[in-house]
């Protein structure tokens, strides 16, 4: 390449003017067009991995990233990758002692260990994967990644449930009969139709039939995705795109992938690993609450940060000036605030306002930042009902007991295999708290003991007393909630050794599904609010095209969005993968939610394509050949009318179509 050609690609380092960094796939039909250079908005393949040439003048620029949780790494993991930003140039300003914020995973058998919740993962994480394939295994040799590992370990060890809902203490239900009418399917169908501008501060249950809100369908849903009936109804909306492709999974939870151990050694631990190894610079005991911004016009540029620095006990105020051309990166709100802690004989206990969290909370930053421009959306429309957003997780550190066996009979595998255990949450759908136990594949820690099992517990409601201990879960000690447990499973005389042998410790997070409130177009800011020149936003609480949030793919996607905006790489992050179009998914969701029964109109399909290239598409009929021609004509009762001279004609038509398909000329 000669000197002329080099030159030329230096001048192109950054993206040309109108360049779509976040482009949405639903804005507008796309078409091959002259002068196209761009693939479809939500095109996921190798061609979107291409390297970008380093932005110009980026070795001398700063980046202040305030937040170590997996958007915070995320951010710096893109500026070294995609932007060539030397790594140490960044730094990151935590307030813990500890990256991975809310993904966390500690403890040690002796006091127990706890994770205050789980991530599920699937296929089409595409950002996820994206950033993982480039990040270095950690039991593997070098040269492979974390994505080798997760693949390796769930490509041999399939995820499946064989025991997904549970009632009467113990009693199994068949979780794949979703139990949906046809009013309550088209329910969803109708949801799904709706755009999204005409969803805004509609609640879940103001939408929806009450059949529907008591059907085996919406407990699979709801405790999956930890949704409460006074959630968003948008937020379901844009879930059941996201998973569409994973309906007929939701029964077996087949559609999940699932890492070999906690959340903290699979994905924090080697992602903070390699920043540190590159350069990266981590802060601890800093707790940022303002930003010093200039306005100038339209224009909107961080300038300063105002933080509190804890050293040694000691709290000590702290400015750091932001110089020009330098960016800065934030979270804003936090899911896990205020969590409250608690153990087998202790009550968790609260101490935050059920609807302002106070000057020290982690919402600070947000708070003070929506008082400068209403660009930066509204926190309070997500912190201001803790009531609405809270729950409760608990950790159980378990040597074998009664508990451990009966979890044997709930599991796919032995749980000391070191495969797949419960496949995923077991849900008890008459418990008054809405109680989910599951039990990941073990050692869940890598120092976990041979002869001790993780489980982890989680209680949607907050606001009802147990059906055994007579209080809400909130109110319970460690004891009294496996005592409730117990009395689900079946094994409540057994309890006494139970207890002997398990150790408890409990997370109550009054802020756990904030990001599920009830919304409207403008809470939420974007990655990148308008007129920012030096300022990106990260994680829950920030919006995106049409991804949703509560997901490892949301805080890593608005931190990658917020990367090529604002140093203008010549790099697009993809929509979100396209299966939600895909006629196939279409199909098959359609099936599903009847049950595993053909939907009306299915038969018809059938005779239109079965001798056709496309017949593979279609779900297979669940009926004996003989009886294919009987079924078929009542399908066409019920879509033409009995006795209709047009349904004779029409079904005529139909067999003659379908053997012209097959006739050679």
């Amino acid at each position: 390449m000669n000197k002329k050609t080099i030159s030329k690609f230096d001048i192109s380092a950054t993206a040309p003017e109108g360049f779509e960094h976040e482009p949405d796939a639903t804005r507008d039909y796309w078409h091959h067009q002259a002068k196209n250079t761009l693939p479809p908005y939500d095109f996921i393949a190798p061609y979107a991995r291409h390297t970008s040439l380093p932005t110009p003048g980026v070795t001398h620029r700063k980046a202040w990233i305030i937040g170590g949780g997996i958007g915070g790494l995320a951010a710096a993991f893109y500026l070294i990758r995609d932007a060539h930003m030397p790594a140490e140039n960044i730094t990151i300003l935590e307030e813990m002692d500890l990256e991975g914020g809310s993904m966390d995973g500690s403890g040690n058998p002796e006091e127990g260990y706890i994770i205050r919740g789980g991530r599920e993962m699937n296929w089409n994480y595409d950002t996820l994967w994206d950033l993982f394939q480039d990040v270095p295994a950690v039991e593997l040799p070098e040269g492979y990644s974390v994505l080798d590992e997760y693949r390796l370990i769930n490509d041999n060890d399939p995820n499946y449930s064989k025991a997904r809902l549970m009632h009467k203490c113990g009693e199994l239900l068949d979780a794949n009969d979703f139990g949906l009418n046809k009013s309550q399917q088209w329910e969803l169908i109708r949801l799904m139709l709706k755009r999204k501008e005409d969803l805004d501060d509609i609640s879940i249950e103001a939408y929806f039939s009450n059949g529907f809100l008591e059907s085996h369908f919406w407990f699979l849903f709801r405790s999956m995705f930890a949704f409460k009936n006074c959630h968003s109804l948008l937020e379901t909306k844009l879930y059941l795109h996201r998973f569409l492709d994973s309906i007929d999974g939701f029964g077996d939870l087949s559609a999940l992938v699932f890492p070999k151990y906690n959340q903290y050694d699979t994905f924090i631990k080697p992602l903070a690993n390699l920043l540190r190894e590159k350069g990266v610079t981590f802060q601890f005991g800093t707790r940022v609450h303002d930003l010093d911004i200039n306005f100038s016009g339209d224009k909107k540029t961080v300038i300063g940060i105002h933080a509190k620095v804890t050293k040694d006990g000691i709290e000590d105020a702290k400015h750091i000036p932001v110089g020009l051309g330098d960016l800065v990166f934030a979270l804003t709100g936090s899911m896990t605030e205020n969590t409250a802690y608690g153990d087998m004989n202790d009550v968790p206990t609260l101490n935050c306002d059920k609807h302002d969290p106070d000057e020290n909370s982690g919402w600070t930053l947000w708070k003070n930042l929506a008082k400068k421009s209403p660009v930066f959306g509204k926190p309070e429309k997500f912190y201001g009902d803790v009531d609405k957003s809270i729950w409760e997780s608990a950790t159980l550190t378990c040597k074998p007991s009664p508990l451990t066996d009966k979890l044997k009979t709930l599991s796919v595998n032995d749980p000391s295999s070191g495969r797949s255990v419960t496949g995923g949450i077991v849900t008890i759908t008459d418990s008054n708290w809405l109680l989910s136990v599951t039990c990941n594949r073990q050692p869940h820690f890598p120092d976990q003991p041979d002869d001790t099992l993780v489980l982890w517990v989680y209680g949607l409601l907050m606001d009802k007393p147990g059906n055994r201990i007579q209080k809400t879960m909130a109110q319970c000690t460690g004891k009294e909630i496996v005592t409730e447990l117990c009395y689900h499973l079946g094994i409540e005389d057994q309890l006494d050794e139970i207890l002997a042998n398990t150790k408890v410790r409990l997370a109550l997070m009054p802020y756990i599904t904030a990001q599920f409130m009830t919304r409207a177009a403008g809470d939420r800011p974007n990655a990148v609010p308008e007129g920012c020149t030096n300022l990106g936003l990260i994680g829950q609480f920030v919006e995106t095209r049409n991804d949703i949030i509560f997901t490892m793919e949301a805080s890593i996607r608005t931190a990658r969005i917020g990367v090529y905006k604002l140093l203008n790489i010549p790099k697009q992050v993809p929509d979100i993968s396209p299966t939600q179009y895909d006629i196939r998914n279409l199909i098959k969701g359609a099936r599903a939610l009847n049950s595993g029964k053909p939907f009306l109109g299915e038969r018809l399909l059938h005779r239109l394509l079965d001798k056709t290239y496309f017949a593979h598409i279609l779900p297979p009929l669940p009926e004996p050949e003989e009886t294919k021609q009987s079924r078929f004509e009542e399908e066409m009762h019920e879509l033409l009318g009995k006795g209709n001279d047009v349904m004779h004609k029409f079904g005529d038509w139909i067999s003659a179509l379908r053997e012209s398909f097959s006739k050679r000329e």
